[in-house]
């Protein structure tokens, strides 16, 4: 796509990372908020990567994540159609805010198409729910980014809302739609909040930017030169014909922490506001999530199994177990299974300070589900005692997990459905359902899908450790180290 000027290039550059702690417990640092489902079972990267090649065309979206995220992904972009025109991965070693990113897509797309080439900077875990005036708004903004300006999209405020930024807005811009930013400002309070709303001269900060390569590099050279400098020397160290495109782990790591609107947008004097009223929602909060989902007569509002009586305005989501809810009012209750949270609606914001607390406690629950992702599939635990731990294992078709091998634990592995190639130290053998085998600690060993279907397994583990930190890795077709 071209932008209104005719003079570039639209690419999408979706952004993919981040804890997402204000959505704990479905929200977790292995599997984010991004990856959330929503009511229709489609998650929020998903809907963005739709959006994204609707702008797109032909053209590529450039999404920058973690190798962490990559393949899972990679898989979810395939099953909407990425694999027809497969799309380039940026993949950061560790994270460092949005700025850094930011530049290292700038550069990426400038190396490939050139300084006027337009970047749509677009986060994976908003919801905007008016694809035909975000379109225009888009439109807007690529036609002011031709003109180097630096452009960010301003939501309209419905409500004082404390859990976002604002922009206040300058003089509009002339032959434009478009304001000059006047500031950017922090999350108020919530007296300062109504006092933006009640003016009409702040808008909420979507996060969202438009802008050319060249007028970006050229302002974070100017604002930010550290991270300039040490976005240019990790791109002479990635090898540009592989993908995806990993980024140095210790060149990066020099590279400041700090988002765009600190490094950047607050210091230009080219900064640019396109407001518009596209349905947008940055999903910060359980509030938000609720929000998003019809009520009854109580205001009460459901996802998944639950009875409520006497009780209003709560908001319920049961992934697995019936939750009864009685004589309560205004109560956020989320059972993901291994984990419940039950909040009071205004205290939503507040959920971050569990995970801190579980961070300082070391607890499984902050990084992990009961359901883990992995490149080769995924598994599920079904029990998790002291003495043993029982995983369902799902093998995608001609997927492989890594020849390795435990010190601490021994494995029995069933296989319940499909057929699973082994090797067990120098043997190889097929098992069929029914089947199982044996693998010692301190063997190697792996496991395969040589077939067309997947392949369902029951894993016992017994011994002294059964964390995922007992494993060796010898060899891994994902690129995972030890």
């Amino acid at each position: 796509m071209t932008n209104n000027a005719g003079q570039s290039t639209l690419v999408p550059v979706i952004l993919s990372g981040g804890a997402g702690t204000r959505l704990w417990p479905v929200s977790r640092r292995a599997h984010p908020k991004p990856f959330m489902e929503l009511m229709d079972g489609e998650s929020l990267i998903e809907k963005t990567f739709r959006r994204a090649l609707a702008i797109a065309g032909e053209g590529p979206v450039l999404t920058v994540t973690s190798r962490d995220y990559y393949f899972y992904t990679r898989d979810l972009y395939n099953g909407i159609g990425g694999e027809e025109h497969p799309h380039p991965f940026l993949l950061e070693p560790l994270g460092r805010n949005t700025a850094p990113a930011i530049a290292m897509a700038a550069i990426y797309l400038e190396h490939k198409l050139g300084p006027q080439t337009t970047m749509l900077v677009m986060p994976a875990d908003h919801l905007i729910r008016d694809e035909e005036h975000f379109r225009l708004a888009v439109d807007e903004a690529s036609s002011l980014a031709g003109r180097d300006y630096l452009v960010t999209f301003g939501i309209h405020p419905t409500q004082p809302e404390t859990g976002y930024g604002y922009i206040r807005k300058g003089g509009r811009i002339p032959n434009s739609s478009g304001f000059d930013v006047a500031a950017f400002v922090e999350k108020p309070n919530e007296e300062t909040a109504h006092k933006y709303v009640a003016s009409g001269d702040y808008e909420w900060n979507s996060g969202m930017f438009c802008f050319t390569t060249g007028a970006f590099l050229a302002a974070l050279q100017e604002h930010a030169p550290e991270i300039h400098r040490c976005a240019s020397s990790c791109w002479d160290g990635i090898d540009p014909f592989r993908q995806p495109l990993e980024i140095p782990a210790e060149l990066f790591a020099a590279c400041p922490s700090i988002s765009i609107d600190y490094a950047v947008m607050e210091k230009a004097d080219n900064c640019a506001v396109v407001i518009s009223d596209f349905g947008w929602s940055d999903i910060g909060s359980w509030k938000a999530i609720s929000e998003l989902y019809e009520s009854d007569e109580s205001g009460n509002r459901v996802l998944g199994k639950a009875v409520l009586v006497h009780s209003r305005n709560c908001f319920v989501q049961s992934e697995q177990r019936l939750v009864a809810v009685v004589g309560v009012n205004d109560l956020v209750i989320v059972d993901t299974g291994d984990a419940v949270l039950v909040a009071h609606r205004d205290h939503a914001q507040d959920v971050k300070e569990v995970v801190r607390q579980l961070v300082d406690l070391e607890h499984d629950a902050v990084d992990h589900h009961q359901t883990v992702y992995r490149p080769w599939g995924w598994y599920s635990v079904l029990e998790d005692a002291e003495d043993c731990k029982v995983k369902r294992l799902v093998v995608k078709p001609g997927q492989v997990l890594s020849l390795q091998k435990h010190e601490k634990r021994s494995e029995h592995w069933t296989v319940i459905r499909g057929e699973a190639k082994v090797r067990l130290g120098d043997k190889e053998f097929l098992l069929q359902a029914n089947e199982s085998t044996y693998i010692p600690a301190g063997t190697l060993h792996r496991l395969e899908n040589p077939g067309c279907e997947e392949v369902h397994l029951i894993e016992v583990q017994t011994g002294s450790y059964f964390g995922e930190d007992d494993i060796v890795r010898y060899e891994d077709i994902y690129g995972r180290v030890t």
